[in-house]
């Protein structure tokens, strides 16, 4: 078996070289407009076979290179005693891919395969590379020294690839000495090009490759032959339910309810009326009945516990995020899971806040609510205000003149210090909108017709996964 292993690694180190120094330029004058005349200096590796270099001259001895003009090369590459460190090291690393789809050609957000990664220890070195500045003149020269002296104070940190498991990418550039000119006292009668010889130093490892190793435990747990759309051959082979020693299911393809906290599990065909998830209170339990419990649910694929155990729910209102929390069962029911969320995790408010939600036909300022102060927010479950029959309004929503306050169901109102004035227009206001209730905590999401409950609601099979 062929053990031959080339990987390009001094030749990276010489490419990353070449670009810092790729960039730098000399001034030849001044237009007529007084702008400077920039060139650009190009850089060369500079250890040129004869043949490559006979090519290059024209086959000519009297051809010149052309300056300014850098260039470099090698002129050692010494074993790095001082940094040796255990040649027999080994260093494991556990890594996993996110999912990838072929056909968006982009990553999701579940993960994918894992891997173990082992690496060997790199071999240390040091090398040196001679950078000659040819220049025509000592003006260039100097132009050239002060911009690239005043980067190495004394070293420059590189980057060898952009790996994040290799562990040698980065190195520093020291700078060691300086050769002003190459030129002696006293001149002949030759004029050559004069140059400056600049003397770099780089620690840098020579790798081995790496043992890359594809977990081969038990990946996943299929909870249901079917998948949350009916598919036998996805729910068999996606690959996206591994996350390292934890179980992550979806029970039976059971449906969960949450509401005001708390998870209850129903049967995947299980209805649940939709007044449920409004503005209006509710009671526990939901369905009449329920014979499932979580303990059931659970014990058939570990121990839940509390604290450390978590649900993801897909958020109903942005697809590519999951609402994330702890959950333990509730002492007094064991229907019904206690769901702490992670606040990282759930939707921002976009509203100010709402002292409560009101109908205000039947509750007012100082009849069933506190008197009106400055600030005061209230969201409206009924219109109010006709105005055209101001004797019918209600009086206590009225301000200052007694001006109608006329609002529609889902408005949000503010008091002034003068009178209720519309803060949210349900009837105009357009685009997604969240506002937490604080008599309550409940947060409640505009949906463009109608207040809702954020997070609250019912998440099918598929939607939600229980992680032990």
């Amino acid at each position: 078996m062929s053990q031959f292993f080339f990987d390009e690694q001094i030749r990276r180190y010489l490419l990353q070289f070449t670009r810092m120094f790729s960039l730098f330029e000399v001034e030849y004058g001044r237009d007529e407009q007084g702008i400077k005349d920039l060139v650009r200096v190009p850089i060369r590796y500079g250890d040129a076979s004869r043949q490559a270099q006979t090519i290059i001259q024209q086959n000519s001895a009297n051809s010149l290179p052309s300056s300014p003009l850098m260039t470099f090369h090698i002129t050692g590459l010494d074993y790095d005693r001082p940094r040796m460190q255990e040649p027999y090291h080994v260093n494991k690393m556990m890594v996993r891919q996110r999912s990838y789809d072929p056909g968006t050609e982009t990553y999701e957000t579940t993960q994918g395969n894992a891997f173990q990664i082992e690496r060997l220890m790199p071999v240390p070195y040091k090398l040196t590379i001679n950078l000659d500045i040819w220049t025509t003149n000592t003006n260039q020269k100097m132009q050239l020294f002060e911009q690239i002296a005043t980067l190495f104070n004394p070293s420059l940190e590189i980057q060898a690839t952009d790996n994040y498991i290799d562990w040698t990418s980065l190195t520093t550039c020291d700078l060691e000495r300086v050769n002003w000119s190459s030129r002696t006292i006293p001149v002949g009668t030759e004029n050559p090009i004069d140059n400056m010889t600049l003397t770099f130093s780089l620690p840098i490892w020579i790798s081995s490759p790496a043992k890359v190793k594809k977990l081969g435990v038990v990946e996943r747990v299929i909870a249901s032959i079917f998948d949350a759309n009916g598919d036998a051959n996805n729910a068999l082979l996606d690959n996206d339910l591994l996350l390292g020693t934890r179980v992550k299911v979806t029970p039976y393809s059971y449906q969960v309810l949450l509401l005001d906290g708390q998870l209850q599990v129903l049967q995947p065909a299980q209805v649940v009326n939709p007044d449920r998830l409004s503005l209006a209170p509710f009671t526990f339990p939901i369905v009449e009945n329920p014979q499932i419990t979580w303990p059931a649910v659970v014990s058939a694929y570990g121990v839940l516990r509390p604290g450390i155990s978590y649900v993801t729910l897909d958020n109903p209102w942005a697809p590519d995020s999951s609402i994330v929390g702890t959950v333990a069962v509730n002492p007094a029911d064991d229907r019904l899971l206690i769901f702490n969320i992670d606040p990282d995790t759930a939707p921002q408010n976009t509203l100010d806040p709402v002292n409560s939600v009101v109908n205000p036909l039947t509750a007012a300022p100082g009849d069933g609510l506190p008197a009106a102060v400055t600030g005061q927010r209230y969201l409206l479950t009924e219109s109010t205000g006709n105005a055209a029959n101001v004797g019918t309004n209600p009086t206590a929503w009225s301000g200052s003149g007694a001006q109608p306050l006329i609002a529609h169901s889902g408005d949000i109102v503010e008091y002034n210090g003068a009178r209720w004035i519309i803060a949210f227009d349900s009837q105009n206001d357009v685009g997604a909108q969240y506002v937490v209730n604080l008599t309550t905590g409940i947060q409640y999401y505009w949906d463009n017709m109608k207040w809702v409950k954020s997070i609250d609601g019912l998440y099918a099979g598929g939607a939600w996964n229980l992680i032990l």
